[in-house]
């Protein structure tokens, strides 16, 4: 048994040096893994006021609701959060495709032998 394990009820999220923590949603009806996103600050506090996830877009580099322009917003039911507090697990009801490419994860391709395939509903399960 490690010495350092944590079993405290306070919440302290490690951020990475950058200022985010990634955050892993799951379809909380089927267990589903739909997306991995980052949260700053600001998109964990909008997530935790509203009950809707908010992600921070690296890419675009401003905070996001996810689903405001898609109408596939993810209502979170529960945030988990890792034994060192530097990842998040946001359990989700979502109300369309994770993913923009219309699929519902983003996790639609699995590495096989001769690349990448797509993963059917009957291998995923």
């Amino acid at each position: 048994m490690n010495a350092t394990l944590d079993e405290s009820s306070a919440f302290t999220p490690r951020w990475g040096a950058d200022g985010l923590i990634t955050a892993v949603a799951v379809d909380t009806a089927s267990g589903a893994v739909l997306m991995v996103a980052h949260m700053n600050a600001d998109a964990l506090a909008a997530t935790i006021a509203t009950g809707e996830a908010h992600y921070w877009s690296r890419s675009r580099r401003e905070l996001w609701h996810k689903g405001a322009t898609s109408g596939a917003l993810q209502r979170v039911v529960e945030i988990r959060v890792d034994c060192d507090q530097d990842c998040l697990l946001l359990m989700v009801e979502p109300a369309g495709p994770a993913c923009h490419t219309g699929r519902q994860s983003c996790f639609y391709r699995r590495l096989g032998s001769a690349g990448l395939e797509p993963v059917t509903a009957e291998k995923a399960s």
